[in-house]
């Protein structure tokens, strides 16, 4: 009888004890809340600077508008308000007048930046933060958008479609780390602590011709490459789709883990829907990165557009 009742509470301890999800600590420290955006520094900074040759600027940002193709169910809406007494009334006896715009929009839509809180593994986020300990309906407390420092720093175009012979790469084309590593050799780059790398894989021509098929699959980052990039010590990892990450996966049955593998498990940001187009076009494969996001105060996500300077 004494066995049996040891077993039975051996076995209700067993599956009484919650799912922990094998998010580790941060190596940057037990409270840190920003990641590998450790990695940079004024001489980071200043060495990057060092890459603008022509001045020419690129902007990585694609047009966001209602009809941005977004993940369900995320959508963008505007309305344009009078900044005058409602009844189109100037104001003042030099009769001012102007417009106001008022937003509704979902913050992971078009080119944007995701922040430490926004995916992890069995709730279990960025420094083994669990999701009770940060997130509130009315914004994050922890992680938030607003909180990031800019990023100014060396950015690495990798051409897949140069690299693989292929304008788009199809999609479910998994880049990983010996594709990563033959791109940055046939561009003669290293990579390094503190970079920005953006994957080029022609996705986005494919967003404006066809938007059903955009949205249905991509080309992107495996998790080997993801695991690789992040053990080189780049700050951000950054695509011309929508999700950064291969889709399908390529385990089947997974969904997004690229996504909780850089920002949960080593503080790696993604940047999606990157329009590397024209660095392409031009070949460009080293440039300053500048990047000031808006600072939403408990922001998960937020709308961007970097500056390429070449």
């Amino acid at each position: 009888m004494k066995k049996t009742c040891l077993l039975i509470l051996s076995v209700c301890a067993w599956f009484c004890i919650p799912a922990q999800a094998e998010v580790p600590k941060s190596k940057y420290g037990p409270d840190d809340t920003l990641g590998a955006i450790n990695n940079l520094s004024p001489e980071k900074v200043l060495q990057a600077t060092r890459l603008v040759k022509n001045g020419k600027t690129y902007r990585l940002g694609v047009t966001t508008g209602p009809t941005s193709p977004a993940y369900p169910p995320r959508s963008y809406s505007m309305t344009i308000l009078q900044l005058d007494d409602g009844t189109g009334t100037p104001l003042g006896s030099n009769k001012a007048t102007g417009n106001d715009d008022l937003m509704n929009l979902w913050m992971g839509i078009g080119s944007q930046i995701d922040g430490l809180g926004h995916m992890g593994e069995n709730h279990v986020y960025y420094n083994a933060t669990h999701a009770r300990d940060f997130i509130t309906p009315k914004g994050l407390t922890k992680f938030s958008i607003h909180e990031l420092p800019p990023i100014v720093t060396r950015g690495i175009l990798l051409d897949m479609t140069k690299l693989l012979g292929q304008n788009p790469v199809p999609e479910g084309t998994a880049i990983n780390q010996p594709e990563i590593e033959r791109a940055a050799k046939a561009a003669g780059l290293e990579i390094e602590s503190g970079d920005v790398v953006l994957l080029h894989t022609g996705w986005l021509d494919i967003m404006e011709s066809d938007p059903n098929r955009f949205m249905s699959g991509q080309p992107g980052l495996g998790m080997s490459g993801a695991r690789y990039l992040a053990k080189q010590g780049v700050v951000a990892v950054g695509a011309d789709n929508w999700a950064l990450e291969v889709i399908p996966a390529e385990t089947e049955g997974e969904m997004f883990p690229v996504h909780p593998e850089l920002l949960a498990k080593n503080g790696v940001y993604v940047l999606e829907n990157m329009d590397s187009r024209e660095l392409a076009k031009d070949g460009v494969t080293e440039f300053l990165f500048v990047l000031g996001q808006p600072r939403f105060e408990g922001a998960v996500q937020a709308v961007i557009n970097p500056v390429a300077i070449h």
